[in-house]
């Protein structure tokens, strides 16, 4: 007997391939994962995928006018530092959208919220007027700037 796995499905209108190709130049080929594709024939597109992010299973599905992505779900990447919030934010809203909070969505309109991991720090401080001032300066960044998190 197989086990029971959870993974998460998104519907990719028409553009699967390209959405895998920009993810894969952004994560890398160690970090993106295509384990399975199907097309119906060797000349035609990708018809469903099974890749993982990050160690994160997906199945990815183009098909042209299906339901769009909206702002219900989105990824979460914690990352190490600015640099790397910078990289990915920029990646991103270059033909996405930039959003508050760290959130963005990608040119196929799928939402992701991009935070440095030191950002926990500074919103968990056990000093309260620290932690507040954070909590207050996050909710009016768009993307992520650690140094503004503290006074």
């Amino acid at each position: 007997m197989q086990p029971t796995k959870l993974k998460t499905f998104l519907w990719f209108g028409g553009q699967l391939e390209e959405a895998l190709n920009f993810y894969q130049s952004l994560f890398g080929p160690d970090n993106l994962i295509i384990r399975e594709l199907n097309r119906p024939a060797p000349d035609q597109p990708l018809f469903t995928a099974d890749f993982s992010i990050f160690g994160h299973e997906f199945i990815g599905l183009n098909w042209a006018g299906g339901p769009e992505f909206n702002d219900s779900i989105s990824l979460s990447l914690n990352v190490d530092g600015q640099a790397e919030v910078d990289r990915l934010w920029d990646a991103f809203t270059e033909r996405g959208e930039a959003g508050r909070c760290g959130w963005l969505k990608d040119e196929w309109g799928l939402s992701w919220q991009v935070s440095p991991i030191q950002m926990r720090d500074h919103l968990g401080d056990p000093d309260p007027a620290k932690a507040a001032y954070a909590m207050n300066a996050m909710r009016q960044m768009g993307k992520i700037v650690i140094r503004d998190l503290y006074e």
